[in-house]
């Protein structure tokens, strides 16, 4: 007895430096790409703050979403200055404050060492590790979430009424970053009337109170809604889903294999425990929290037009995801394979991310090929032909200004160039045609060198505009960065060439 009684201390021991060293070694994965250069959609964040405190809301009207985020990255850029990594600041602020308010989502449901485990899952998902970087919206939507969670789950549990009100405010709060991520509000339908499916009526005075206190909040934002609703104009950016995009999201990274040889290992010590009638109440709650959001987003992205299964968006899942994680855990009864479980989930997890050749790059930045074309073409005055990388950018005028005024070419409000820009198109339309053929047409044009820069979208762009230009121009790529081809277009009479 005396000897179980040691082990069972060592255990006790080895736990506790797991789970410490545990969250600190999954939170280092969110800053290996914290110093890249901000790849497109950043920029337009910037974009929509570049004009100034009075034209956020605008800005950011032009661009779809909703201010509140605009106005913090705004503080920030004016009281810190707007280096890349200073820009994410906020959203590092925001998804340290989604991983703690979690922890308490998980605490409220199980045992200490299983939320640890819980709040690494969250951790390193990566859906997390690249938004908590991401100087867009999306970890303040995910903190509104988890707080939406988190008084969900205090509210079922105590039935007390401040706790409703919370709920109401923290679910209209989701709306306030994204209107996406407020599909969890299905969620805690889902699992508010499978848990009462008897009496679903029985609180009607505090669901009262958080849909009363979820419609108050919501009244500012009811135009802004309204708006979108109206235009409906979202661009197709991203392809149907595959039902594995499906599964990825459930079984994310090396989870799923860790979690396995866990419990496979537990079956083997005979150490898995039956789950109680709490504990299957506790899992149709996680379940909601997690399937609900996953498949209307999936539902809606395989029977419409409107692709809306993608990254970003999925982030709503997450926390629900790990909590279904965390239950499967939590039906081990051994300490020790719960700390074996842990220790490689996160070792693992890390070695993944620090092995990687790309995980210091945050997606495809506009930085180096402005650069490397803008010192290019500033040997001559040369003009740079740009193809947007923005999807609105197909069915929206080019601006005439300034090029970097426009959320169609956000990258060149951040990173400027000093050269004379010839917009296009993505596509290869009819206004990138008509654009292409007026600048070649022109007779001062025939005898200017000129470069043009595209993403991999455009190239069929760049094609066409060496058949146009053939007889006036020989051309050559001069390289590529990040995707963004940057062709040189040089005068044949300047090469001797007739």
């Amino acid at each position: 007895m005396e000897a179980q009684s040691n082990r069972r201390s060592d255990y006790k021991w080895l736990g506790f430096f797991v789970y410490a060293l545990a969250v600190p070694l999954a939170l280092s994965i969110w800053f290996l790409a914290v110093r890249a250069p901000l790849w497109l959609d950043e920029t337009v964040s910037y974009w929509t703050i570049s004009g100034g405190f009075r034209q956020i809301w605008a800005r950011s009207v032009e661009v779809n979403s909703f201010p509140a985020y605009y106005y913090i990255l705004w503080a920030t850029n004016a009281v810190f200055g707007g280096r890349e990594v200073v820009l994410r600041i906020p959203s590092i602020l925001a998804m340290f404050a989604a991983t703690y308010v979690f922890y308490r989502c998980a605490r409220e449901l199980f045992a200490r060492s299983i939320a640890v485990v819980a709040t690494v899952v969250f951790i390193v998902d990566s859906l997390v590790v690249f938004a908590a970087i991401d100087a867009r919206p999306y970890a303040f939507a995910l903190l509104a979430t988890t707080a939406a969670i988190f008084s969900f789950i205090r509210w079922s549990e105590t039935r007390k009424i401040h706790y409703a009100a919370l709920l109401g405010v923290a679910s209209a709060g989701i709306f306030y970053f994204h209107y996406l991520f407020g599909c969890i509000v299905a969620a805690f339908a889902v699992a508010y009337f499978i848990d009462r499916r008897r009496s679903p009526f029985a609180e009607l005075r505090q669901l009262g109170v958080a849909v009363g206190c979820f419609a108050l909040v919501m009244v500012p934002l009811l135009p802004r809604l309204w708006y979108l609703y109206q235009v409906r104009i979202t661009p197709v950016f991203a392809g149907k889903p595959e039902f594995t995009d499906f599964l990825q999201l459930l079984f994310p990274g090396v989870v799923p294999f860790v979690f396995v040889g866990v419990v496979m290992g537990a079956a083997l010590a005979r150490k898995l425990s039956r789950p109680s009638d709490q504990n299957v109440r506790q899992f149709i709650m996680c379940a909601a929290l997690a399937l609900v959001p996953a498949v209307l987003l999936y539902a809606v992205s395989v029977a419409t037009p409107l692709h809306i299964f993608i990254e970003r968006y999925e982030l709503v899942a997450v926390p629900g995801i790990a909590l279904c994680w965390a239950w499967i855990l939590s039906r081990v009864d051994s300490r020790l394979l719960r700390v074996l479980g842990c220790a490689a989930l996160v070792t693992w997890s890390a070695y993944q991310n620090f092995s990687s050749p790309t995980a210091r790059a945050h997606r495809e930045s506009w930085k180096y090929a402005l650069e490397f074309a803008d010192a290019n073409a500033a040997q001559d005055g040369s003009s740079l032909v740009i193809c947007s990388d923005v999807p609105e950018s197909n069915f929206q005028n080019m601006p005439t200004g300034p090029a970097g005024e426009s959320d169609l070419f956000a990258p060149l409000s951040y990173y400027k160039v000093r050269s004379t820009v010839v917009p296009m198109p993505r596509a290869l339309n009819e206004q990138a045609q008509l654009i292409g053929r007026r600048f070649s047409s022109q007779p001062a044009n025939h005898e200017r060198r000129f470069l043009a820069l595209a993403y991999k979208r455009s190239y069929a762009t760049l094609n066409w505009l060496e058949s146009l230009t053939s007889t006036t121009h020989a051309f050559h790529v001069l390289g590529n960065f990040d995707g963004i081809t940057v062709i040189e277009f040089v005068p044949r009479n300047a090469h001797g060439d007739h």
